[in-house]
């Protein structure tokens, strides 16, 4: 699938800006499913400086100094991809034996998965939380089938609801009140897998308009949308979808992923000045074939 992406962020000041430093994770991921066959980012006023880097987690990030005073900051991300959709697997060990190879400090994995059992400051795990997830991992169930499980209960269960939350609303009251967008969601089901000892990291990226399976809108078309990735073991990472109930395949483009929302915000900084602000984020995912 080849997508074409525009993804506009525009900041209104209340007051001058002196100085102002940004942080964007605006850089679409190559992966082997993954090709990115033009990225171009536009920023107004421009910057100062800039520079391009490398986070602990491998995304590309772009730092930006805007020295001159201004009252207006745009970002506008435009990008094309071709997304190959992977082969599920057909077989995942049981869901014990996976929390069970994370239990020693990570020398026996990958540290990259060892470090998603760990909580974060949006994601932390609960006794709640896993008595929620356990109904979906009893003995001997094999990982993928219990993911999928959790998944298609948080999407029973909570109601999408663009208002009910915003970037500081905490799993806990997510829980209790069982609305949210896919953000919420996203960090409900990691913080849920970890609490019951299995490795979970937070994906944001983009999602293809239309319908699922039943016919329902897709969740998150029109906006930056968020995801989870579970480390299954010996297969690796399975990304799936709770605000759609899905795995993720090829409808899905990659951006960022790291242990919550505040890893890979994509827009984040410092500034001197600028009193109230409103923002205006737009987002266009097109499907060209």
């Amino acid at each position: 699938m080849r997508y074409a992406i525009r993804h506009r962020s525009a900041y209104a000041y209340g007051a001058t800006v002196e100085l102002a430093h940004h942080v964007l994770h605006l850089d679409p991921r190559i992966l082997p499913h993954q090709r990115v066959l033009a990225r171009h980012l536009s920023l107004s006023p421009r910057p100062s400086w800039a520079a391009t880097s490398t986070d602990h987690f491998g995304n590309r990030v772009t730092t930006v100094v805007l020295e001159g005073t201004h009252d207006r900051f745009d970002v506008t991300l435009e990008a094309e991809l071709e997304v190959v959709r992977l082969a599920s697997p057909t077989a995942t060990p049981a869901w014990e034996s996976v929390r069970d190879s994370l239990d020693d400090s990570g020398f026996s994995v990958d540290f990259r998965a060892a470090e998603f059992v760990q909580p974060s400051p949006l994601a932390v795990p609960t006794a709640e939380l896993a008595a929620y997830a356990a109904d979906s991992f009893p003995a001997n169930r094999s990982i993928l089938d219990a993911v999928l499980s959790l998944t298609g209960r948080i999407h029973a269960d909570f109601t999408y609801d663009p208002t009910a939350t915003d970037i500081s609303t905490p799993v806990a009251e997510v829980l209790g009140h069982r609305r949210g967008v896919c953000q919420d969601f996203a960090h409900l089901q990691i913080a849920a897998l970890r609490a019951l000892g299995l490795a979970a990291r937070y994906v944001s990226g983009y999602i293809s308009p239309g319908a699922d399976s039943d016919g329902a809108a897709i969740r998150g078309a029109f906006a930056s949308h968020a995801w989870v990735g579970v480390w299954c073991g010996e297969v690796g990472w399975i990304d799936v979808d709770p605000t759609n109930n899905t795995i993720v395949g090829d409808d899905h483009v990659v951006l960022a992923w790291g242990r919550d929302f505040a890893d890979v915000s994509p827009l984040r900084g410092v500034i001197l000045g600028g009193g109230r602000h409103d923002l205006d984020v737009d987002v266009d995912v097109r499907l060209l074939d």
